[in-house]
């Protein structure tokens, strides 16, 4: 585990409340885990946007399992990539809808492009992908 250390930022008095606002709103214990989580949010997003090799995610899916052909379609997608799949959890919503949350791992653009094929097919409603970097272990 990393040592912490210690610094200070100044900040506009405007934007100081406004910080703690989002601090309580959001339920962070302090104002120092809130900062962690907002340096770990832009240093995954910038990652992502980097084509960085090591990233994990989710792809969220709603779709209508009636749909002719999409369940086989979703499932051929699946195992044509068991290289970045790593589990996927399935609910029934309705007796139409079903979610579908896939863990995904590998390069952040095969991430984003199986994300993209699986999001596309007819009969998805909704497939929002979500990353999180891969942290680099550090040396002990």
């Amino acid at each position: 585990m990393s040592k912490i250390v210690r610094f200070s930022i100044s900040l506009e008095r405007d934007l100081l409340k406004k910080f703690q606002r989002f601090c309580r709103e959001e339920r962070f214990a302090t104002r120092s885990e809130a900062i962690r989580q907002l340096i770990h949010d832009f240093l995954a997003r910038r990652a992502w946007v980097e084509d960085a090799e090591d990233v994990a995610g989710t792809l969220t899916l709603v779709y209508d399992h009636h749909r002719s052909q999409l369940r086989d379609q979703l499932m051929k997608l699946q195992h044509d990539h068991t290289d970045l799949i790593v589990s996927t959890l399935h609910a029934h919503l309705t007796a139409h809808l079903c979610l579908e949350v896939i863990i995904l791992r590998g390069p952040a653009k095969q991430l984003r492009e199986i994300a993209a094929r699986l999001r596309g097919l007819k009969g998805v409603h909704k497939g929002e992908l979500v990353i999180a970097a891969v942290p680099q272990e550090s040396p002990a």
